[in-house]
């Protein structure tokens, strides 16, 4: 009895296996020429993503570039460490400031740019002008393609105190004895990051929050519209709700990248009387790695940085999903 009933579930694995294993050549042979377009895609991702995770190895052993003829051979012959790199990290000085500048500019950016785009958003989807409202769309989405050099140029001659037009109009409204220099002041440092990023960012995070508003239901508008519902009230029990999902994972995903700061925008903003609030993570990544040839810990702080990410990704999702919100996955 027992033999015969293996005998039954081992023929019905076989079955199953066999079904799977034709749908997949099934699959394969109608859509080939899609996995062929795939491919380029997932050769680049293993070639400049995944290989040079394999560096990593840094992170606990004293790498020497000098220990052998090649990165890999380099890679094996440098003294392993284990985590002492680790305590150098957070035993060091520089530590808890790092971390304090990093969630600084980090929360401002999620607590006052990240709703901007959905605000935006709102605004465009009530236009009722259609050529106006696609000339809007243009004129906020140009700032994303601007590059931060010319951002971080714009706002010297913004703001220096020597010629800057936003700086001398301050100037004559406060006095220029009273009137402060917005790019060394330390206290001025994030507010000042956080309008780059609002005023380039923000006309460009629309397209995702335009076309979940595309799936409100026009005759659930109408119907609430009979029923007395002004536009506050369409807003926020029809419109919001319908959107909530994807402003649920682009926030999971903004929380993930919570210590990425921004290397080439904050280094271009610093200076030598902001740099006690403008160090942070990528920064000091590049201070130690590349100015200072201290790899391994260069490469602890960017391990540290992929850990906490991943850590916030996975908590953020979980905890969305027990509030019975979707998910990333």
């Amino acid at each position: 009895m027992g033999n015969s009933t293996s005998a039954a579930k081992t023929k019905k694995e076989m079955r199953q296996y066999q079904r799977q294993h034709n749908s997949w050549k099934k699959a394969l042979h109608q859509h080939g020429w899609l996995y062929a377009m795939l491919v380029p895609g997932v050769v680049w991702m293993l070639i400049f993503c995944y290989l040079p995770m394999g560096g990593l190895v840094m992170a606990f052993e004293n790498f020497s570039p000098y220990a052998g003829n090649g990165i890999v051979e380099c890679l094996v012959k440098s003294p392993k460490v284990g985590f002492d790199n680790f305590k150098l990290l957070f035993t060091g000085a520089d530590f808890f400031n790092l971390l304090r500048n990093t969630l600084a500019i980090s929360f401002a950016n999620l607590l006052i740019a990240f709703p901007m785009p959905i605000i935006l958003a709102l605004i465009l989807n009530e236009l009722r002008c259609m050529w106006f409202k696609r000339f809007s769309q243009t004129l906020v989405y140009i700032p994303h393609f601007i590059s931060l050099v010319i951002v971080a140029t714009l706002t010297f001659q913004l703001f220096n105190s020597t010629d800057g037009v936003v700086y001398n109009m301050i100037a004559q409204m406060v006095g220029r004895a009273n009137a402060p220099d917005i790019l060394s002041s330390p206290k001025l440092f994030v507010p000042l990051i956080l309008g780059q990023n609002i005023w380039k960012e923000t006309g460009y995070g629309t397209i995702i929050y335009l076309a979940a508003l595309t799936s409100v239901d026009p005759e659930l508008l109408e119907a609430a519209k009979i029923d007395g519902a002004n536009r506050w009230n369409l807003l926020w029990h029809i419109t919001l709700p319908t959107i909530r999902s994807t402003i649920v994972i682009m926030l999971i995903m903004k929380v993930g990248s919570l210590l990425n700061t921004g290397y080439e925008q904050i280094f271009l903003m610093q200076n030598a009387m902001n740099r006690s609030v403008s160090e942070v993570f990528d920064t000091y990544v590049y201070n130690r790695g590349v100015s200072q040839g201290q790899y391994s810990l260069a490469t602890t702080a960017g391990l540290f940085k992929s850990i906490v990410s991943l850590i916030m990704v996975l908590g953020a999702n979980k905890i969305s999903k027990m509030l019975g919100e979707t998910g990333l996955y």
